[in-house]
Parts: structure tokens; C-alpha cells; sequence
């Protein structure tokens, strides 16, 4: 019986042609060594499994080949590797430096390759500093790590770095394909694309995954085994989802869900995988983004034909929904409910039923509340002594239960400070109350002219001055309203004036709004200098204002010699 070789070691690349994925690096080198401009000391620094030292290798080999040796027996004596990970102690590194002394038998470079560099103590990274930095004309160092961020600054600036990337899926899945060609396996499309994908950029990873596979289905690999043996929801289940949610079918969704939890994936993986799924519908929708679709020709025409049954506006709102999901899950005490509300609110984003207020009531039940406490405020009885009108709202239907009055008796009616505690407290929450008097909905919100406004706020200005409250009913008529961006707008001349007016605003906005029957308008309040100044405060303003008005005031106060 042969021994089994993993495909990671059967099909290392040999030249810098085969390497997958980093042919800006590898050209970079191929040209380096052409030229004659190859660095003493470099650094490979990327994910792993993306060919690092792979690369080191090659390089090391065609070192001497462009020295003009031939046989690999020659300079193979040359090339030496250390696995920092195990031997990352200063005795180790001395070790080296004493090495690197001696020139080579046969070639003319000896070439150092240190994997996992960072893995190197710091007194170790310090005795090899000086070695790095002015190394013997015969050495050439190339490290190689996963983590450059470890390694110290000293060491940076003394090598050439090249950064690998990750490998991309379509590039892995080709490379695959050539892979599974050579061993005779008959291999889908899609279930080398979701091999490629599950490496995640990793060529060693998915040569690794591809040997599992094949152990697990033979000679025939389907979409279907890959799934089975990966442990990864087929998209099939993600398109099933999408049209059942498109369809606006809660109760199926629901049921599909849970389907999805008794083979035994989790929900957050669920929800992850059904935002990238979105996220690739709405690359679909448009030919300039159909190159970022990165899945395989069956799978791109389902992405193509669903697209186009889906809305731009329910796939931007399905991918924020479904993120927030995302954020969400680690958090939630209930995660299966956390997704099964997303999957509703998701099913509900195209639903073109009636529409629905955003409170599940017409009119607020604190508006209701609030008139009868001002009516317990009415008069000197307490509120506790009159008889109340107790409100059972529900949502939009409200209905006054009368409760039978106590008994009162004359000694125990108080007349209540207008500045006590309580009374100062009750006029917060009914200023509170007005305010929220706006975010009621269904109120009327009808049109009006800038007229009708003023005569409104007139209308109230004369209701003011029959209750006597003329120092309000003066700040009122200092000026006249207007219409601005659909709100009224009043100037006064000073901040003391708009204290004043701030103070009775609620009642006075609740009255124009009753009279223009528009309960969205609002008041906006302005201090106006140019006003201020028309005020005379001081003999010399109030004199030259009488100038103004008279401009004889002038020769009388020269004729009588006047001291004004």
C-alpha cells in the first residue's frame, strides 16, 4: 500500500509560475534576480497558507540557478531553514551568526530562511540585529511570518517586505480544478467554489478540505457531499428563504427556519449567511457590480433571475435589518426569537396591505388623562375629593367610567398655595403634556394662510385681556406673526419679552392650532436687535426718537434753550 500524500505537499509549486494568487510578488522576484537587484534580507509577511515559504524556497533555488549552478544536489546545501516557533532563543540565533561566517563550498550565496520570525525573543531579535544589517556578501536572509505587527521596528527597517494577500475564490476554485482533473475526480462547479470558499483565502486550507471531501464522496464530488461534510447551508435554502419572504409567507418562513435549526446550524450562522445573500442580490441587480458576484455559473444565473424579482428598496432594508440581527445575537437572552423577528419584520417590508399607525392607538391616552386632571385643578377642592373620571383606553377606543363622589366635609377644604410644590410639579407635567400634544397621529394637519394666523393669534390676545392678563396680551401684540416654512414665527425685541411669551406658549399654540385646525404647526420664537434698538430707554434715545417723529423738536430746544 503507497503512502497517501496530502495534496498540500503533492502539489507544492515548484517554480514561481505555479504559485496561485501572487503574481505581482513573483514577478517582482522573477525580475529581482534577472537584475541583479535582489535585497540581502527579506521579509514575507501575509495570512497563511497563501505561499510565503513556498516562495522563500523557490527563491532560495533560483538563487544559485542564476549563479550558473545546475544541479539542485549542488546548491541544496546552501539553503538552510529555521523554525523560529521551536528554536527562538539568543544561543540559537548566535548560532546562526557564526554559521553565516562561512562562506559556501559550491555556489556563491548561502540563503537563510527563519519561519515564524516573530515567534524570536527579544534578546534574540537584538543579537541578530547587527548580522541583519551588514551581512556577509555570500548571505541572504529571507523571514517569513504571519503577524509582522510582532516583530520589532529595528528588524522592519532592515529588510524588504513583500505582502501576500489572500487568495481569491475564483482563483482557488481554478486552481482546484486543475487539481481534480490530474486525480481523475469528477468534480461539480459549485462544490469546488464552496471548497474555495471555506478556505477563505487560505490555497493550503483548501487543498486540505479538498482531500476530506474526496475521502468522504469518492471519485464523484457533488455540491450536495461538500455541504453535508462541511457543515455549510447550501444557498438553495438562502433562495427558498428570499422567495418566501418576497412573498410576504411569515408562517412558512417560521417553519423553514426551524427546519434550518433541526439539521443542526445555528441561528447567527443562518442570519450571517442570509446578509451576504442579500448583499450578493443587490450586486446581481447591476452588470458594472456582477463581477464582485464570486460564485459559480449556476449559482450566478439563481442570483440573476431572484434580483430581479426583488426590489432595491427591500434589499437595502433587509441587509440593515438582518446586520442589526448580526449585532445583535451575542447579546440576546431569547437569539432563536431575536431572528425569528427579523425574519417577520423582513417578510413585512413589502407588504402592501393597509397601513398601520406607529402606535398602536389613534390618539394618546395621555391626552385623554390630561384634561381630566386640569378639570381636578380647577377649582380650590382638591382633586382627591372631587368626583373623577377614571379612562380605560385600549388602542383606539377609549371610555369614561364614573365613580361615585365622596363625602365632603367644609373643614377639610384647604385652599392650595398657587407656589407650592405640587401645584409647580402639576404645571411641568401639563407643559410636558402640550408638547406631546403634537406626536399624536391622525390629527388634521389643513392648510392655512398667513391671515388666518394672525387673526387666530389675535382672537387670543383678546381672550387674554379679559382674564386680565394684559403684561402677555402686551407681549403679544408687540409685534405680528408670519408664515415661515409652514410654522408661525414672532420677533420680540428682547430675551425677557420671549421668556414671557415661552411661558404661555403651550396654551396659545393649542389654541391656533383648534382654530386652524392644523396640530402639526408650531411656534417658533426670535429675538430681533434691529427691534431692540427702536425701544428708548435712556433721555438721550427717548429725545431722539420725539426727533423722529417731530422734527421741530430741534428748533424749539434751540429757541428756548432747552435742556432736553
Amino acid at each position: 500500500m503507497e503512502q497517501f500524500i496530502v495534496s498540500a505537499r503533492k502539489y507544492r509549486p515548484q517554480t514561481f509560475e505555479d504559485v496561485i494568487g501572487q503574481k505581482a510578488i513573483t514577478n517582482t522576484l522573477e525580475n529581482a534576480i534577472k537584475n541583479n537587484h535582489l535585497a540581502q534580507a527579506l521579509l514575507f509577511t501575509g495570512p497563511r497558507g497563501v505561499g510565503k515559504t513556498t516562495c522563500a524556497r523557490i527563491l532560495a533555488k533560483r538563487i544559485n540557478e542564476n549563479a550558473g549552478e545546475t544541479s539542485e544536489d549542488d546548491f541544496a546545501f546552501n539553503i538552510f531553514e529555521l523554525d523560529a516557533a521551536s528554536n527562538n532563543s539568543v544561543d540559537d540565533i548566535r548560532s546562526l551568526t557564526d554559521q553565516v561566517r562561512i562562506p559556501p563550498q559550491t555556489g556563491k550565496f548561502k540563503v537563510y530562511i527563519i519561519d515564524e520570525v516573530h515567534m524570536l525573543s527579544q534578546a534574540a531579535f537584538n543579537a541578530f540585529l547587527k548580522t541583519l544589517e551588514e551581512p556577509p556578501a555570500h548571505a541572504i536572509f529571507i523571514l517569513a511570518t504571519t503577524e509582522k505587527h510582532k516583530i520589532i521596528p529595528t528588524i522592519l527597517s532592515r529588510c524588504q517586505i513583500f505582502d501576500f494577500k489572500r487568495i481569491g475564490v475564483l482563483d482557488a476554485k481554478e486552481y482546484l480544478v486543475k487539481i481534480a482533473a490530474q486525480e481523475k475526480i469528477n468534480a461539480d462547479d459549485d462544490a469546488l467554489h464552496i471548497i474555495a470558499q471555506k478556505a477563505d483565502g487560505a490555497m493550503r486550507d483548501a487543498l486540505s478540505i479538498f482531500d476530506r471531501v474526496v475521502s468522504f464522496s469518492g471519485t464523484e464530488l457533488t455540491r450536495k457531499a461538500v455541504t453535508e461534510n462541511l457543515n455549510v447551508l447550501d444557498y438553495d435554502e438562502y433562495f427558498i428563504t428570499s422567495d418566501l419572504l418576497l412573498e410576504n409567507k411569515i408562517p412558512e418562513v417560521l417553519i423553514h427556519f426551524n427546519t434550518i435549526l433541526s439539521k443542526g446550524f445555528e441561528g447567527h450562522h443562518f442570519i450571517n449567511g442570509l446578509a451576504s445573500h442579500f448583499r450578493d442580490l443587490l450586486v446581481a441587480k447591476d452588470k458594472i457590480t456582477l463581477d464582485l458576484l464570486e460564485v459559480g455559473d449556476n449559482a450566478k444565473k439563481k442570483y440573476l433571475e431572484q434580483s430581479q424579482k426583488s426590489d432595491l428598496r427591500f434589499l437595502l432594508q433587509a441587509i440593515e435589518l438582518a446586520n442589526e440581527c448580526d449585532l445583535k445575537y451575542k447579546s440576546s437572552k431569547n437569539q432563536r426569537l431575536l431572528v425569528e423577528l427579523t425574519l417577520m419584520q423582513l417578510a413585512s417590508i413589502t407588504f402592501d396591505g393597509e397601513k398601520k399607525n406607529n402606535k398602536p392607538y389613534i390618539i394618546a391616552a395621555i391626552h385623554f388623562e390630561s384634561k381630566v386632571k386640569r378639570r381636578t385643578f380647577s377649582k380650590q377642592i382638591p382633586a382627591y375629593q372631587k368626583p373623577e373620571k377614571v379612562l380605560v383606553v385600549s388602542k383606539a377606543v377609549a371610555k369614561p367610567v364614573k365613580k361615585e363622589p365622596k363625602p365632603i366635609l367644609e373643614t377639610s377644604i384647604r385652599r392650595r398655595s398657587s407656589l407650592s410644590l405640587t401645584s409647580i410639579n402639576r404645571k411641568k407635567e401639563l407643559e410636558k403634556i402640550e408638547v406631546e400634544y403634537d406626536q399624536v397621529e391622525g390629527l388634521p394637519t389643513d392648510s392655512f394662510t398667513e391671515s388666518e394666523a394672525v387673526l387666530a393669534w389675535k382672537k387670543y390676545a383678546a381672550l387674554l385681556l379679559e382674564k386680565g392678563k394684559k403684561s402677555l396680551t402686551a407681549v403679544m401684540n408687540a409685534n405680528t406673526p408670519y408664515l415661515k416654512d409652514k410654522n408661525l414665527h414672532f420677533d420680540l425685541p428682547n430675551h425677557l419679552m420671549k421668556d414671557q411669551l415661552e411661558r404661555g406658549k403651550h396654551p396659545l399654540l393649542k389654541f391656533v392650532r383648534e382654530q386652524l385646525n392644523n396640530f402639526k404647526v408650531d411656534l417658533i420664537l426670535h429675538v430681533n436687535e434691529e427691534e431692540t434698538k427702536k425701544y428708548a430707554y435712556t433721555p438721550q434715545e427717548k429725545y431722539e426718537k420725539l426727533k423722529e417723529k417731530n422734527k421741530a423738536m430741534e428748533l424749539l430746544k434751540k429757541t428756548f434753550d432747552l435742556d432736553l
